[in-house]
């Protein structure tokens, strides 16, 4: 079991690196803030960039309890895929730490071991966005020939727009993140609606 202590600390992190940007908080930072001192701190993490990493960890597991929740509810097939997608552009919305931009070259050297912890949550969503998929082409809500181009797209588009350039840009076209992702989930689902429903 996770101790509350160690929770605590992650918690206090993700918020650290939300506000401040993971290059402007220190390890100092961090035990000050959650009211544990630097040894308590160190005793569940050797550095920073072992605490960012359970940070995204973290985010991601709860980003796939979400889906799950979504995926095992007594929703439409159409109303889940909704739920899904807006569930993981939301988390893009509220994860992106402040500073990401401008993160050093030993966070990008780092950036495996992250890299690691995102795939294997990607795969966990995949999974579960299948199902529904599956799902959904039963029910007869889902255009079988639509719905095998959607799986490779929502992840293309989630990763795409998870790019902190990618935001930049669409503010430059007069498009904050929230109204972008809406039209986003709104054509993804509009376009595997069977012709039938």
């Amino acid at each position: 079991m996770v101790s509350k202590t160690r929770e605590r600390l992650i918690e206090v992190a993700r918020q650290l690196f939300a506000r401040k940007g993971v290059e402007h908080t220190t390890m100092l930072d961090i035990a000050n803030a959650s009211d544990k001192g630097r040894r308590t701190l160190y005793t569940y993490f050797k550095n920073k960039r072992e605490i960012h990493q359970a940070v995204i960890e973290h985010e991601s597991e709860q980003l796939v309890a979400r889906e799950r929740q979504i995926h095992a509810s007594a929703l439409s097939a159409t109303n889940k895929l909704e739920g899904i997608i807006r569930a993981r552009f939301e988390a893009m919305l509220t994860q992106q730490p402040r500073g990401m931009e401008q993160l050093s070259l030993r966070h990008f050297l780092d950036s495996n071991r992250i890299g690691k912890a995102k795939k294997l949550a990607a795969q966990k969503e995949l999974d579960i966005l299948q199902h529904v998929l599956r799902e959904g082409i039963d029910t007869g809500e889902f255009d079988p020939k639509q719905t095998a181009r959607l799986a490779p797209l929502v992840i293309l588009l989630a990763h795409a727009v998870d790019n902190p350039i990618a935001k930049e840009n669409l503010e430059i076209l007069g498009y904050s993140g929230e109204i972008a992702y809406d039209r986003v989930i709104s054509f993804l689902v509009t376009a595997v609606i069977s012709k039938d429903q």
